[in-house]
C-alpha cells in the first residue's frame, strides 16, 4: 500500500513525491548508483510534505531509489523501491547561424548517454522548440531578419539537462515574392514587394534547358523587364534581397514561359456532309492549348485543342466564316492568326416539289440555294433501287413506274462538300391497271371477273356500264362478281385499281363483255304423235342456240333450235317428262326455262289372253301398260259389241255370241286422261253347244245320245264319264247322233255333247246328262 514516482528530473536532480501512509511519521529515501562506484545518498523528509527532492547525483546515472516510512518511535512501517536515471551532462553549443530566413542551425559537441537534444530559439517572450537527435541541428519555422537567443537540453531515458549556456543568432533576410508575366512573345516582366530590412535586390533570368546566358540585374527597385527573349520558352528567374550590410538573404526561384508566337500555316477543311470544319496550323514553340475563333456577323463559335488541329462544329449551312487561330500557354495567349475564309456546305434545297406531268415520268423541281455548285437528286424506289440526277439545274425528270412508292432526297453541293439532308419526301404514284382480267363465270344477271394483284392497288372497283346504266363493285379481292345485270346485254367492262395516296387509276383499259342469253319462255307444247311433241318458245336473245330437254324417269331426251320450235321426237310411251329450254350463246348458257310437265300416252299392254269361261262370258287378261290407270277392253262382232272398262289388268265380257268371230281392243288410259288404242288379233268364240240332247238306251250295255245341232258344219263329240271308265263316241260328219256301245252296266254316268274343236280340243261349257 506504500508507493514512490518520480516527476522530474535534470543532470544532477530527481523529484519525487509519495503518498501518506497512515502511522508515519517522516519518510526516508536512499539514492544508490548501479554498476558504478559512487556514493549513496540519504535525506530525510517529514510527513508534512510529501515529496523531495535528491541532487548532488552524478549525470546519465541509473539509481535504485528506496523509500521507507517510519514512525515516532523509529519503527519502519512500510517501504517502497524503484529505478531511475539522471539526465545527461548540460551541452555547450559552439555556434548558432542562419542560412534560411526562418531557420537558424546549432552546433555543439556530443554528450554522453543522450539519445536526442532540444532547441529552443527564444524571441522575447515567444519561443520555438526542435527536438533532433545530433549535431547541427536546425530551428525551422523562425521570423526572417530577427535575433533568437538560442539554448539547448540533452535528453535520454530518464529525462532531460537543464538549459545550455545561450547563443544568439539573427535570421537572414526573407526572399522577395516575384509576381511574373510575358506581356508579349519576347519579354518577361518580373515585380515583388518590398522585403523587411532588405537594401536591395538581385534578380537573374536563364533559359530552363541551360542554353544561352544568363541574364542579371541589381536593384533598388521592386520591378524589371528582360526583353529579346525566345517566344514560347521556359526560362528560369531567380531574386533575393541583401541588407545593409551586404548579406544575402533567400533567394527565390519562378519558372516562367514566354506566351507564344502566332500560329502559322493554318488550314481550313471541311468534313463532307456534316457542319463541321477541321482547322490545323503548325505548331508553335511552347503552345499548351489554342483556341480556333470561327465568326461571322451572326455568329461567333470557339474550339479548344491541345494539338495542331481542332473540328469545329455547329457551324450554320450556306454560310462564310473568318477563321483565327490563337496560340495558349501558362504565360498568356498569342495574336490572332491572319483571318482564313471558310464557306460551309449548301443548305439542304427547300420548296421541293413532284409531279407527274405525264405517266411514267416524276418531274423534281426545287429552289436554289447559297454557294451551291451543282445538285444530286436520289430516287429510291420501295423495292430498294436506287437512281439519281446530277445537275446545275434545279429540276430532274424520273422515269416512273405504276404502284410504286419513290423516297426522294435533293443535296446541293459545293467544294466543302454535301449539304445536310433536308426532308425525304415521298410520292407514290397511281397503283397498276389489272391486266387480262377475265370472266370465269357468266349467267344471265352476274359476271364474275377475275384478275392477278398488281402493285400498289389497295382496293378494286370494277364497272360494268350498257346502254340502261352502270353496275359497279368495290373489294380488295382481286375478283369481283357484278350481278343484277341484264340478261343477252353486252357490258363495257372496266376494272380500276384504288390506293389511299394517289386514288384510283382511271387509265385502265375495258374489254366488251356479253352477259349470258335470257331465260327463254315456252309459249306451247304440242302432241305431234304419242312419241313426239312439238315445243314453242318466245326467241328473246341474239345469236342464240335453243336446247329443249325432256327430263323423265326415262331419261333425257334433246332437240336443238336457233329459231322458235323444235320437235322432241321418240320418247316413250307411259312417261311423264319435265320439259325446260336453255338458251346458248358464245356469251354463255342462260338459266333454264321454267319447266313444263308433258305426259306421253301410256303403253299398250305387250300380252293379252282371252279365255272362254262360259258360251257367252270371255275373260280377258293382259300385263301391265306403263303409264295406264284404267283400261277399256271391246269385243267387236257384227252380231253384237261387247266392252268392259277396269282398274285392273283383266276383265269378264258378257253376251258373248258362240260361234262368232270378235274384233279385239283395248284402250290404256292414263290418270289424266290420254289413251292408247291398242289392236290384237281377232277372237273366235267357242261352236255353239247342240240342243235337245237325249239319251236313249241300246241293250244292257249300250246307249244313244241324240241333238239337234247348231250349225249344219259343226262335228260333235259325246263323252260319257262313269266310275267304271269313260267312253268317248265321235260321230260321223253330218249325224246328230252318236252310240255308244258295251259300256259297263249298272254305274252311274255323265253324258257331254260338245262341238269339236280344229285342234281336237273339248269344250267343257256345255250341259251334262245323267244316265245310269
Amino acid at each position: 500500500g506504500f508507493s514512490m514516482s518520480v516527476y522530474d528530473v535534470t543532470s544532477r536532480s530527481i523529484y519525487l513525491r509519495w503518498p501518506k501512509f497512515s502511522g508515519a511519521s517522516s519518510y526516508r529515501v536512499t539514492a544508490t548508483p548501479v554498476n558504478t562506484v559512487g556514493q549513496s545518498f540519504l535525506a530525510h523528509f517529514s510527513d508534512v510534505n510529501l515529496k523531495g527532492t535528491l541532487t548532488s547525483l552524478t549525470p546519465n546515472t541509473i539509481y535504485i531509489i528506496q523509500a521507507e516510512a517510519i514512525n515516532k518511535h523509529g519503527i519502519i512501517l512500510a517501504e517502497t523501491q524503484i529505478m531511475q536515471s539522471t539526465a545527461p551532462e548540460i551541452p555547450v553549443i559552439d555556434q548558432a547561424y542562419s542560412k534560411l530566413s526562418n531557420s537558424i542551425t546549432v552546433e555543439w559537441k556530443a554528450v554522453p548517454g543522450a539519445i536526442s537534444y532540444l532547441l529552443t530559439a527564444r524571441d522575447g517572450d515567444s519561443f520555438i522548440e526542435t527536438t533532433v537527435t545530433n549535431s547541427p541541428g536546425t530551428v525551422s519555422g523562425l521570423k526572417a531578419a530577427t535575433l533568437y537567443r538560442i539554448t539547448i537540453r540533452s535528453i535520454n531515458s530518464g529525462g532531460r539537462s537543464q538549459p545550455s549556456l545561450s547563443r544568439k543568432a539573427k535570421t537572414v533576410l526573407a526572399a522577395p515574392i516575384l509576381s511574373v508575366s510575358s506581356p508579349s512573345c519576347d519579354s518577361i516582366a518580373v515585380t515583388w514587394k518590398a522585403v523587411y530590412m532588405a537594401a536591395g535586390f538581385s534578380v537573374s533570368l536563364m533559359r530552363s534547358d541551360g542554353l544561352g546566358r544568363m541574364l542579371k540585374e541589381n536593384t533598388t527597385n521592386t520591378s524589371l523587364v528582360f526583353t529579346n527573349l525566345d517566344p514560347g520558352t521556359l526560362y528560369t528567374i531567380k531574386a533575393f534581397a541583401w541588407d545593409a550590410n551586404g548579406m544575402p538573404g533567400d533567394d527565390f526561384t519562378y519558372n516562367q514561359r514566354t506566351s507564344p508566337k502566332s500560329p502559322a500555316d493554318v488550314q481550313v477543311a471541311f468534313n463532307s456532309g456534316t457542319l463541321k470544319a477541321i482547322v490545323s496550323w503548325m505548331p508553335a514553340e511552347g503552345a499548351l492549348t489554342y483556341s480556333v475563333i470561327v465568326s461571322n456577323r451572326l455568329l461567333t463559335l470557339k474550339c479548344n485543342s491541345s494539338s495542331s488541329s481542332c473540328t469545329v462544329s455547329s457551324l450554320q449551312c450556306g454560310s462564310e466564316y473568318s477563321v483565327f487561330v490563337i496560340a495558349h500557354n501558362d504565360a498568356g495567349s498569342s495574336k490572332p492568326t491572319v483571318a482564313v475564309s471558310l464557306k460551309t456546305i449548301p443548305c439542304a434545297p427547300g420548296s421541293v416539289s413532284i409531279e407527274e406531268n405525264e405517266t411514267g415520268t416524276l418531274l423534281v423541281s426545287w429552289s436554289s440555294v447559297y454557294f451551291s455548285h451543282y445538285y444530286v437528286v436520289f430516287v429510291k424506289s420501295d423495292d430498294g433501287l436506287e437512281v439519281y440526277c446530277n445537275t446545275s439545274h434545279t429540276q430532274c425528270h424520273f422515269q416512273s413506274d405504276c404502284g410504286f412508292t419513290y423516297f426522294i432526297s435533293v443535296f446541293a453541293y459545293n467544294k466543302a462538300g454535301q449539304s445536310p439532308l433536308g426532308d425525304v419526301f415521298n410520292y407514290t404514284t397511281a397503283p397498276c391497271c389489272p391486266s387480262n382480267f377475265s370472266t370465269v363465270f357468266v349467267s344471265g344477271d352476274t359476271l364474275e371477273v377475275t384478275w392477278s394483284p398488281v402493285r400498289g392497288a389497295e382496293m378494286y372497283e370494277t364497272k360494268a356500264a350498257a346502254w340502261a346504266g352502270a353496275v359497279l363493285c368495290n373489294d380488295t379481292a382481286p375478283g369481283c362478281t357484278l350481278s343484277a345485270l341484264q340478261c343477252n346485254t353486252q357490258y363495257n367492262v372496266t376494272v380500276y385499281s384504288f390506293s389511299e395516296a394517289r386514288g384510283s387509276n382511271k387509265s385502265c383499259a375495258s374489254k366488251y363483255v356479253a352477259t349470258a342469253p335470257c331465260s327463254p319462255e315456252i309459249k306451247n307444247i304440242s302432241k305431234e304423235t304419242l312419241s313426239a311433241i312439238s315445243v314453242y318458245w318466245q326467241p328473246n336473245n341474239n345469236d342464240a342456240t335453243y336446247i329443249i330437254t325432256a327430263r323423265g324417269k326415262a331419261g333425257l331426251w334433246h332437240c336443238t333450235s336457233s329459231g322458235n320450235s323444235c320437235t322432241i321426237i321418240n320418247l316413250p310411251c307411259g312417261s311423264v317428262f319435265s320439259v325446260s329450254a336453255i338458251a346458248r350463246s358464245p356469251a354463255g348458257q342462260s338459266l333454264p326455262s321454267y319447266s313444263v310437265p308433258v305426259e306421253t300416252a301410256p303403253c299398250c299392254p305387250a300380252d293379252l289372253t282371252l279365255t272362254q269361261v262360259t258360251q257367252s262370258v270371255t275373260n280377258i287378261s293382259w300385263s301391265v301398260g306403263t303409264g295406264a290407270q284404267t283400261y277399256a277392253t271391246t269385243l267387236e262382232s257384227p252380231k253384237g259389241l261387247a266392252k268392259c272398262h277396269t282398274l285392273q289388268n283383266y276383265c269378264l265380257l258378257g253376251c258373248i255370241t258362240c260361234g262368232t268371230n270378235y274384233t279385239v281392243s283395248l284402250k290404256a288410259i292414263s290418270e289424266t286422261g290420254l289413251t292408247s288404242s291398242c289392236t290384237y288379233q281377232g277372237y273366235s268364240s267357242s261352236a255353239c253347244c247342240p240342243s235337245g240332247v237325249k239319251l236313249y238306251r241300246l241293250g244292257n250295255n249300250g246307249i244313244r245320245v241324240h241333238w239337234r245341232a247348231s250349225e249344219e258344219m259343226t262335228t260333235y263329240s259325246t263323252d260319257l264319264y262313269g266310275s267304271k271308265g269313260n267312253f268317248t263316241c265321235a260321230p260321223h260328219s253330218g249325224l246328230s247322233h252318236c252310240d255308244i256301245t258295251e259300256i259297263p252296266c249298272g254305274d252311274v254316268y255323265t253324258v257331254v255333247v260338245t262341238p269339236a274343236t280344229d285342234k281336237g280340243l273339248k269344250l267343257a261349257l256345255c250341259p251334262k246328262k245323267i244316265y245310269s
